[in-house]
């Protein structure tokens, strides 16, 4: 602990004024009853400016306590304080192992080859991060089960241990700049930099919003701070004891690679505002990070490279390609594991693969593919193919139940940096949830997979995109738009050992579909997920749920309830105008010529198409959809199957039909119907 610091919390342990002062320089915000003030009263003790003491807690946790429980880092409170996780809530299989990610039939993946690898992953993984919790207690004389719990304490000890990692006394924030990265915990300088820059951002933009349990908090811009540019590394030399060390070497990365950090392009906005390029290769196998020039962003390649006897098939863990493909989708994921087994997962050529992986608790980004290859990723090859993958540090609902804004932020940025390059429409039409991919033939429906699930937060991410979720005057349709912070639906099965248990209260981004419009009408059915059996309210279950941003056709209105053509059924979901759960929205509409109407989880062409590749049969799903039924369009695209057998980009053939599909939102899921089966409403 500094000596300033020592004295500090001394002379505040022997005196407590009792009408405090605030000493210049060190807060903007008008003092308060509740986390305001709890925030004010720990930058005074700790001799913190109030404002990079709010800054840096809006980049945790956007000053919420999340009711005690962690974040996907294992993070606590508004200060985001970190302990390790129980190893109970880590058992079991590491991301995309279950099922076949590839999703191709012509190569299936074999799991008894896949999810061994993921479930030991942790076993190979890079060092625990580590712990902040239990050192800031100590700095407060405070046990780490209250810190959990008590918000008012976790900022207490978030601002002691943010403190004690500054070298010198001052009330100017921008001197605090060295000790903002620090606080990130990363041992990457460039990461760390990263989060520092996002902080002061925050501090430049201002911020006010009311918290997870209520308590209003501002944070004023605070004007004329330094922009940051090129600093000197310097500033984060001579870590203080206790605070991780930073050296020039990237951590996982390869010696030529490059990564650049910089400062924010949208300073003074509330957004994420567009960025130029970086220099970065976009080619199949490229050896830098293809990122914005603001993200801090590391090259930590898949592996690409043969394994087996058989001469060109046995290769893993991705594709290159020998020409430019052409992305229609971001499928937004989350690792079901910790960021440490990522980088022994990724680099075995008998595991899957994604482009992106995004760290939890600075927001740090590796690369593993260019976004020219094709990763193995959704679990459906059509997707795959025209996708790029983005894994996110954390859990649906085991383990932590909360994304960090820090993460939120850098996918943000990325996701809109990517959408700006490929020409893909920054709309939930072509930005997925995973558990928006369509099964590709019957068999797989009911496997594929529910992340990020109903806690990852839509609007907000779009919001920080600069496109958020607006209603449309006279909208023929709807956009599924709760309010994330008050809108608590009821799910089950996030205690693995309890799963009829309901899961904590907590915000989210669903809504649930009942087959008439009242709260005791049973959950509607997914045939192709339960058969002929109504869905459940398991927090896994999405078969029975519309999400944020997902655009639908009106089918009914009736009192405080709307229904929705859902799966070939009318699907009723709570929307009282007092507390609205969707919002009107435009764009076209497709409806079907004729009843029982196929439809497929995949675009492939059709058969007299292929002359150089195996014919790929065109498999229904269990879903039929009739006339007097509407859908929300979202794309026509025409019908192609790229055969990737082969190591060798050059041995690959695509096969390009006539046939064209039109893209509906069905369900949860997108999915295809022939557009010569469908007409066009204008």
């Amino acid at each position: 602990m500094q000596l300033w610091l020592t004295t500090v919390l001394a002379a505040t342990a022997l005196t407590v004024p009792a009408v405090p002062a605030v000493p210049a320089g060190l807060g903007s915000a008008v003092a308060s009853p509740g986390r305001q003030a709890d925030f004010a009263a720990a930058a005074r003790e700790h001799g913190v400016p109030e404002s990079v003491l709010l800054g840096v807690a809006y980049l945790e946790s956007r000053w919420d306590a999340n009711g005690g429980r962690p974040s996907t880092a294992g993070g606590y409170g508004p200060m985001h304080l970190v302990d390790t996780f129980p190893a109970e809530a880590l058992d079991g299989t590491v991301g995309d192992a279950l099922g076949d990610a590839r999703g191709d039939e012509a190569r299936p993946m074999p799991r008894a080859r896949v999810e061994p690898l993921a479930s030991s992953a942790l076993r190979a993984a890079q060092q625990a991060p580590r712990a902040t919790l239990p050192q800031a207690g100590r700095l407060i004389g405070v046990a780490p089960t209250r810190l959990r719990t008590d918000p008012a304490a976790n900022i207490r000890a978030g601002a002691a241990l943010l403190a004690s990692y500054q070298d010198h006394p001052s009330s100017n924030p921008a001197d605090w700049y060295g000790a903002v990265a620090r606080y990130s915990g990363s041992e990457d300088p460039a990461a760390a930099r990263r989060f520092a820059d996002e902080v002061f951002s925050v501090l430049r933009e201002g911020m006010e919003r009311r918290t997870d349990d209520g308590h209003l908090v501002r944070l004023n811009p605070v004007p004329d701070l330094p922009p940051f540019v090129d600093r000197d590394e310097s500033d984060l030399d001579a870590s203080p004891a206790g605070a991780p060390p930073f050296t020039d070497e990237q951590i996982g990365t390869d010696a030529d690679t490059g990564t650049g950090a910089g400062t924010d392009a949208d300073a003074g906005a509330p957004v994420i505002t567009d960025e130029g390029y970086d220099s970065a290769k976009a080619e199949s196998g490229a050896r830098h990070a293809e990122c914005p020039a603001s993200l801090a962003c590391e090259w930590m390649p898949a592996a690409h490279r043969r394994f087996g006897k058989k001469k060109h098939r046995d290769y893993g863990n991705h594709d290159r390609l020998s020409r430019t493909r052409s992305v229609d989708y971001i499928v937004i994921h989350d690792t079901e594991g910790t960021y440490r087994g990522i980088p022994s997962l990724v680099r075995n050529p008998k595991y899957v693969s994604w482009h992106y992986t995004i760290r939890s608790r600075d927001g740090h980004v590796a690369q593993h593919a260019a976004t020219n290859d094709i990763a193995w990723h959704a679990g459906n090859w059509d997707v795959n193919t025209r996708s790029i993958g983005i894994e996110h540090e954390g859990y649906l609902a085991k383990g932590g139940t909360w994304y960090t804004e820090a993460m939120y932020r850098a996918s943000a940025r990325l996701v809109k940096f990517l959408a700006a390059k490929h020409r893909i429409p920054l709309d939930r039409a072509h930005i997925l949830g995973h558990d928006n991919v369509p099964g590709t033939t019957p068999a797989t429906v009911a496997g594929m997979h529910e992340d990020p699930g109903p806690y990852w937060d839509w609007a907000h991410y779009f919001h920080l995109m600069n496109r958020p979720f607006k209603a449309a005057e006279n909208g023929e349709s709807i956009i599924i738009r709760p309010s994330y912070a008050t809108h608590r639906p009821r799910f089950t099965g996030c205690d693995t050992a309890k799963p009829a248990k309901a899961c904590p209260p907590h915000g989210a981004s669903a809504v649930w579909l009942h087959t008439a419009p009242k709260a005791s009408a049973p959950l509607v059915k997914d045939v192709g997920k339960h058969g002929n059996k109504a869905a459940t309210h398991s927090v896994y279950d999405h078969g029975a749920r519309a999400s944020t941003g997902q655009r639908y056709a009106v089918a009914e209105r009736r009192d405080d309830w709307t229904a929705i053509w859902y799966l070939g059924q009318k699907a009723w979901f709570h929307n009282p105008a007092s507390a609205p759960t969707a919002i009107p929205a435009k764009g076209l509409l497709v409806t079907p010529r004729k009843d029982n109407v196929k439809v497929y989880g995949r675009a492939y062409p059709e058969k007299s198409a292929y002359k150089l590749a195996g014919h790929q049969p065109l498999r229904p799903l269990q879903y039929t959809i009739g006339t007097g039924q509407t859908y929300t369009l979202g794309d026509t695209v025409t019908g192609s199957y790229y055969a990737a057998n082969a190591f060798t980009p050059s041995r690959h053939v695509t096969t390009t039909g006539r046939l064209r599909y039109h893209q509906i939102q069905l369900g949860h899921r997108v999915m295809f119907v022939k557009a010569k089966d469908m007409r066009v409403l204008h």
